[in-house]
């Protein structure tokens, strides 16, 4: 790869500016009348040639971000690894960064260690810039300038391959950044792409770097992954490559020993479920993912525990413990969600509570409608879930009088719970501080 760049003039590809943002157009522009290149870059050029709808646009120039930042009053600098500028407008952002340069002549800021690059603040030219980036399907730029696509690397050829190729040598770059290894998968997942050979040829010898990937990013990287509306897609290319291990190494375990498939079912469609409200564009919730994500390695090692000889809650309480702890040395999970996760476990066992009292207090549980759409997932389970499940469905849409009628109609074995779920894990009593309430747990302790 020369940097040499082809262009692609304006009647020879598909990308209309009416396609593009109001804010990165006006960024274009801005730059371009104060003398700068100014070119949208990455991902919203990529989208944009396949037909799709760019969800950001992302624009490079020869501007520094001091530089842009005197053109635009909206605009904020942000950085540490790369310094950005971020341009915005109203609830849109548009990212803008700097050339980056191939060679640090002494002037830029640049710092490596074992071989993995931590900071990154060296500008250059365009060329320079296109050779920079991880990807030749997102090294291409439209240029404000004359509306033409640039091409220093084959972009366009693996875009009409539908591959995904790495620019430079692969096993240098991953070195660099393992997290490249994550992002491949997730690529080729979103565009239903294939990952060249030689692009995926380190991914076993290299897999291992991804352990020493910082947790707090690895949990971004996770929630790309799965919570991009294309999680489905990611799971099975990181099965497929040999990836999920290095991130969530109990989930793939899980994966590789259920024989029945109930956990393999549940987590596909969980994962198929949170596709599909992204795409209605409706909420989603990393706990969910999470709680999916991780219920089969809690389940086994649960039942490992009363198999041999130990109380069900302690088993229970024992595995989540363990299977949180071994999560977090990869993947770090805020406390937030990991709470959350707990709850949405935890109510599983309340759920065969069916007396009126305890039922009416679950109804009204904060958690209770995730904690019932995971019940509800379960169904594969046991034909006792499967039961439960559509008894709870059934108790949602009836009135006051019928669920006098139905609590009335229910035995009383019914209330007696079966161990095939956590129950409240204790946790330590915080003493009370002068002055202050006590503080109570978010999840109520099964009774």
């Amino acid at each position: 790869m020369q940097g040499v760049f082809r262009v692609i003039p304006r009647s020879q590809h598909s990308i209309s500016r009416k396609n593009i943002s109001n804010g990165a157009l006006r960024v274009l522009y801005r730059l371009h009348e104060g003398g700068f290149r100014a070119c949208l870059v990455g991902g919203a050029v990529r989208d944009l040639l396949l037909g799709n709808r760019p969800k950001d646009f992302d624009v490079a120039t020869d501007a520094t971000p001091e530089q842009v930042r005197t053109l635009f009053r909206n605009c904020r600098l942000i950085g540490r690894r790369f310094r950005l500028a971020h341009v915005v407008f109203g609830r849109e952002i548009v990212e803008v960064a700097t050339f980056r340069g191939s060679s640090d002549d002494g002037s830029g800021d640049r710092h490596l260690v074992d071989g993995r690059l931590v900071r990154d603040n060296v500008y250059g030219s365009i060329e320079e810039d296109a050779l920079r980036r991880d990807f030749t399907i997102n090294a291409l730029y439209y240029d404000i300038a004359d509306f033409s696509v640039l091409d220093a690397v084959g972009g366009m050829d693996d875009l009409a391959r539908r591959q995904l190729r790495l620019i430079g040598d692969p096993q240098q770059r991953y070195r660099e950044d393992p997290v490249r290894m994550l992002r491949a998968a997730r690529l080729a997942a979103k565009l239903d792409f294939a990952i060249e050979p030689a692009t995926a040829a380190p991914f076993a010898e290299l897999g291992a770097l991804l352990g020493e990937a910082a947790p707090a990013r690895l949990f971004d990287e996770s929630l790309k992954l799965f919570l991009g509306g294309y999680g489905l897609a990611s799971l099975h290319a990181l099965e497929r490559h040999d990836l999920l291990e290095r991130v969530f190494p109990a989930t793939a375990r899980a994966l590789q020993t259920d024989v029945d498939g109930q956990f393999r079912a549940l987590l596909e469609q969980t994962l198929a479920n949170t596709d599909a409200r992204v795409r209605e564009d409706k909420p989603v919730t990393p706990a969910f993912l999470f709680a999916a994500m991780l219920w089969g390695p809690v389940r086994l090692r649960a039942q490992a525990g009363i198999e041999r000889g130990a109380d069900a809650a302690g088993a229970w309480s024992q595995a989540v413990d363990h299977v949180l702890r071994e999560q977090a040395q990869r993947v770090a999970i805020p406390r937030r969600f990991t709470l959350a996760v707990e709850e949405i476990w935890t109510l599983q066992s309340r759920f065969e509570q069916r007396t009126r009292k305890r039922a009416l207090r679950l109804l009204e549980h904060p958690r209770f409608r995730a904690a019932y759409d995971f019940l509800v997932l379960r169904r594969g389970e046991s034909a006792q879930i499967d039961e439960l499940a559509a008894w709870w469905t059934h108790l949602q849409s009836l009135g006051n009088e019928a669920l006098a009628q139905e609590f009335a109609a229910t035995p009383a074995s019914a209330a007696e719970p079966t161990a095939a779920a956590p129950a409240k894990r204790k946790r330590p009593r915080r003493r009370r501080r002068k002055g202050k309430a006590a503080t109570t747990p978010l999840a109520e302790s099964a009774e």
